[in-house]
C-alpha cells in the first residue's frame, strides 16, 4: 500500500501540469442571432428628448436589436443555433450536449434548454441543462463544457447563452433602454484541435444580489398592484419593483474593484504575464466601464475589446459576440491566447484563459 501510495503521488507530481481542468477542450465555431427590430439613438433621443446626448455618448452604443413581442430567449438561443450548424456545416446528430445559459425560462418547467433540443431535433441521447446566469454566465457555460469533456468524455457541445432582457425593461427606464439590446449567440466546444479553455476563476459576491434584480414576479415575491408602483431615480428613469432594476454607481464600484483583481487571478492560476496574453476580452457593460479597467490595469488599447455599439450590452452574450467580431476582423487569429472576464448579475465574475 506504501509503494502503491508514492507511486500515485510520484505520478500526480510529473503529470498535474498536463491535468488542468478543460485542458483538451477548444471553441471550434461561434455563430450569434440578432432580432430584426433596431432601435438606433435617434430613435432614443426622440423618445427622450430631454436627454443630454453627451451623456449617453460615453457609454459606446449606436444602435441595439430589440425582440419582438411574444418571443422568448430561448426563441433567439435556438435561432442561433441554426445558424451555427448552417454556417459551419455542422451535423446536429454528432452534438453529445446542449448548454443554455440565459435568464428568462419559457416555463417554470420544463427547462428551456430542452424545449430547444426538441426544436433542434438533437439526438435523445443528447443532454441538454440550463443554466441560469448573467453577464458572467459564457465562461461559467465554458467551464461546464470543458468539465463534461474531460470528466465524461464527449465529443461536441454546444453552448448557448440568450439574452431578452429589454422584455423586462420600464419604458420609461431610459437609463437601461439606451444600453441593453437583446441576442443570442452559439459556440461549438469540441475535444479535437490544438486549442484549450483552462485557468478558470470564478467568485460571487451574493450580498450584493439586490444591486442587479427584478424584485417582483418570481416565487418569492409574486406580481401585486403594488408591483407597479413607479418611482424615478436620480438620474430621470422611472422603475417599479416589476421590472428590471440596477444600481448603477454600486456596479461600476464593484466591478472597477473585482475585475483587475480577477484578471490578475486568472493570469495567476495560468502562470502567465499579462504580456502572454494577445488578446483580452471582456463582457461588454459600456465602454466608459471598461476603459477604466482597462487603464487600471494598463492594458494595450490594441489588445484590449471593445464590441458592443452596433448591438448594446447583450448579457450573456456580449463574449462570444465580441470573440466572433474579432475573428471576422482579423484581430483574434489561431494561436493566440486569450483572456475572456464576465462580471456582473449576482453579483459574480468569471474568467478563463483560451487558447485559440
Amino acid at each position: 500500500m506504501a509503494c502503491y501510495y508514492i507511486c500515485v503521488v510520484w505520478f500526480y507530481k510529473r503529470c498535474q501540469p498536463f491535468l488542468t481542468f478543460g485542458s483538451m477542450s477548444t471553441i471550434q465555431a461561434i455563430s450569434y442571432y440578432l432580432p430584426d427590430a433596431i432601435y438606433t439613438n435617434e430613435d432614443f433621443f426622440t423618445e427622450f428628448p430631454d436627454s443630454k446626448k453627451s451623456n449617453f455618448d460615453k457609454i459606446g452604443v449606436r444602435k441595439r436589436h430589440i425582440i419582438a413581442q411574444g418571443e422568448t430567449a430561448s426563441d433567439l438561443a435556438c435561432r442561433a443555433a441554426k445558424k451555427l450548424f448552417e454556417e459551419h456545416g455542422i451535423d446536429k446528430n454528432e452534438i453529445d450536449f446542449l448548454l443554455l445559459v440565459f435568464q428568462g425560462p419559457d416555463y417554470y418547467l420544463p427547462s428551456s434548454s430542452g424545449i430547444i433540443h426538441a426544436k433542434l431535433g438533437l439526438r435523445n441521447d443528447c443532454g441538454a441543462m440550463d443554466i441560469e446566469m448573467g453577464c458572467s454566465g459564457f465562461v461559467y457555460g465554458l467551464s461546464v463544457a470543458a468539465g463534461l469533456i474531460a470528466a465524461a468524455g464527449m465529443k461536441k457541445i454546444v453552448l448557448l447563452t440568450a439574452s431578452s432582457l429589454t422584455n423586462t425593461l420600464h419604458p420609461k427606464d431610459k437609463g437601461s433602454r439606451f444600453v441593453f439590446g437583446d441576442g443570442a449567440a452559439a459556440t461549438l466546444i469540441t475535444a479535437d484541435g490544438n486549442g484549450s479553455i483552462n485557468s478558470f476563476v470564478f467568485g460571487n459576491d451574493g450580498k450584493g444580489y439586490e444591486k442587479i434584480i427584478i424584485r417582483d414576479g418570481g416565487a418569492r415575491n409574486p406580481i401585486t398592484y403594488g408591483s407597479h408602483d413607479e418611482t424615478t431615480d436620480e438620474f430621470g428613469s422611472v422603475i417599479c419593483n416589476a421590472n428590471y432594476f440596477m444600481d448603477g454607481i454600486s456596479v461600476f464600484m464593484f466591478s472597477t474593484k473585482r475585475v483587475p483583481q480577477l484578471v490578475n487571478d486568472v493570469l495567476a492560476k495560468a502562470g502567465l504575464q499579462k504580456e502572454d496574453i494577445d488578446l483580452f476580452v471582456f463582457h461588454q457593460p459600456n465602454i466608459m466601464l471598461n476603459e477604466t479597467i482597462r487603464k487600471k490595469l494598463d492594458i494595450q488599447e490594441d489588445k484590449f475589446v471593445h464590441s458592443m455599439a452596433e448591438v448594446g450590452n447583450t448579457v450573456q452574450s456580449t463574449i462570444p459576440i465580441a470573440l466572433y467580431e474579432s475573428i471576422q476582423n482579423g484581430r483574434l487569429k489561431r494561436g493566440m491566447k486569450v483572456l475572456v472576464a464576465g462580471f456582473g448579475v449576482g453579483l459574480s465574475w468569471s474568467g478563463a484563459i483560451i487558447d485559440y
